[in-house]
């Protein structure tokens, strides 16, 4: 008994590391975010969720896909923060997000930015509003489970309608179509280290180049995410002309260009995301969640550490006298 619970309990401890939250987004489509799969899923769950996944994006433009989490790539899947969308009466897979966590050097230190990555939705359900989940909701989440520092997000896209939704969550994303954005170094840092050793996070070959100035990939559809390539007038627009006339007027959609979008999540952020863009009666279930991980990562810890029979060395809460 005791030697399997001594295979048992590392197994259970790296399941509990990462997040597999399920929960109503409203009454009709249910959300379920699974952090890292390849490090902890069993293999016919996993070939199961890639199935699912790979059928929506059938269903979305009708080609095959193979970058990213979708080549079923072990490294890939161990790096992946996979959201998943499911008509809650049917049990059907109808949308998902495939996130990227990339680990990069900022300020001489190491640190992980989000890739948004890929968003594909049943086109019978694009109408459906589906958008506040798969631009950002699970960022948040991760935000909260990382104690409230400060994420990078990055976002490669040819898309009026993705650019400008990305830019009204992070609101200090750049390229921004809405607000003068500056370009601050980390701005630029961040790109940079992107573009060095993360291009197939994205499909995007090393032959394409990168304009520092404007934040644009140039000839970016060589890498394995060719099938995406579209031209203006097929790429869906946003609803303010802003966000389409700055992808107009900057991509080269004959050549193939990209914008890298590059945004800090950070407590403002999240505050402006749950109370401007979660939907009223999908609130309280999300606020359960962000209390949960809060709890999980911020309280407890002080809880502990404020206990003087917590042996912590030096950063033990000092006894009385």
């Amino acid at each position: 008994m005791l030697k399997l619970l001594g295979r048992i309990r590392p197994r259970l401890r790296q399941r509990l590391r990462y997040l597999d939250l399920s929960l109503n987004a409203s009454r009709t489509v249910r959300i379920r975010v699974v952090e890292r799969p390849g490090m902890w899923m069993e293999s016919a769950r996993l070939d199961a969720m890639l199935a699912e996944m790979r059928g929506i994006v059938q269903r979305g433009i009708g080609k095959d896909l193979d970058y990213g989490v979708l080549s079923g790539d072990p490294e890939r899947l161990r790096r992946a923060v996979i959201t998943l969308l499911y008509d809650r009466d049917s049990g059907r897979a109808i949308a998902f997000n495939a996130l990227s966590v990339m680990p990069i050097e900022l300020r001489g230190g190491p640190v992980e930015a989000i890739h948004l990555g890929l968003v594909m939705v049943d086109p019978g359900y694009r109408t459906q509003g589906l958008s506040w989940v798969l631009y950002g909701l699970t960022c948040i989440l991760l935000f909260f489970r990382r104690g409230l520092r400060p994420v990078w997000i990055s976002n490669v896209t040819q898309v009026p309608a993705i650019i400008g939704k990305v830019a009204e969550v992070f609101v200090s994303a750049y390229p921004n179509p809405f607000a003068p954005s500056r370009r601050s170094f980390e701005h630029l840092s961040v790109a940079r280290e992107i573009m060095r050793s993360h291009r197939h996070v994205f499909g995007v070959d090393r032959a394409a180049g990168f304009d520092e100035a404007r934040f644009v990939i140039t000839d970016a559809y060589t890498g394995g995410s060719d099938n995406l390539k579209k031209t203006f007038d097929e790429a869906p627009k946003h609803r303010d002309a802003r966000a389409n006339e700055l992808c107009r007027r900057e991509l080269d959609y004959r050549r193939g260009d990209d914008f890298l979008q590059i945004a800090c999540l950070d407590l403002a952020s999240a505050r402006k995301y749950l109370l401007r863009e979660v939907p009223r009666d999908s609130l309280p279930a999300i606020l359960y969640q962000v209390a949960f991980l809060a709890v999980g990562r911020i309280t407890l810890p002080l809880f502990h550490w404020l206990n003087p029979r917590e042996p912590m060395g030096d950063l033990r809460a000092r006894k009385s006298p």
